[in-house]
């Protein structure tokens, strides 16, 4: 076994196990420092194939923006409280059910897949370079990346403007 090998199979194991227990536990802070790590571990995915840039910014990105938000909503919220509704069993089993389904339907799909044989056309270019990825994405993709700023500066907005209290008039 190479030692490549022998590091994505590690790497999958955190990755799987993380995740399942980023569902399963009770407690969200626990569970959101569980994402944490999936989330780090798939960075590590993203080195073992080269893509330095990617995990870099999956680690900036997710690790840090996006769980530093997810934590904020779980404090405002205040979600480590007991008192949650239990679900009828009826609930339960549909769930049951319907994981099952869509399991029994991605085996079935990845069993009857067939992988695309065909010759590899390289255009030269070296798109794990920032510089060419930075002309691309302000030449090219201008106005996506600028629909992806104002989506996540107008969602900032929103998440400030709900968790502020309102003021009771006396």
């Amino acid at each position: 076994m190479s030692v490549v090998l022998i590091i994505f199979c590690v790497l999958a194991a955190v990755t799987l196990a993380t995740a399942f227990l980023t569902v399963f536990s009770k407690n969200p802070i626990h569970s959101a420092i569980y994402l944490v790590i999936c989330f780090f571990s798939i960075a590590g995915h993203y080195l073992l194939l080269n893509a330095q840039f990617l995990a870099i910014v999956h680690v900036i990105v997710y690790s840090g923006a996006i769980m530093i938000l997810f934590l904020f909503t779980i404090m405002l919220m205040n979600l480590n409280e007991q008192r949650e509704v239990h679900r009828p069993r009826i609930t339960r089993l549909g769930a049951v059910v319907s994981f099952c389904l869509i399991c029994l339907i991605l085996i079935a799909i990845f069993v009857n897949s067939k992988p695309i044989v065909g010759e590899y056309t390289a255009t030269g270019e070296d798109y794990q370079s920032i510089k060419v990825l930075g002309k691309i994405l302000l030449n090219e993709y201008m106005v996506p990346f600028e629909f992806a700023s104002i989506l996540l500066l107008v969602a900032m907005i929103g998440a400030v403007l709900l968790s502020k209290k309102e003021k009771l008039e006396k």
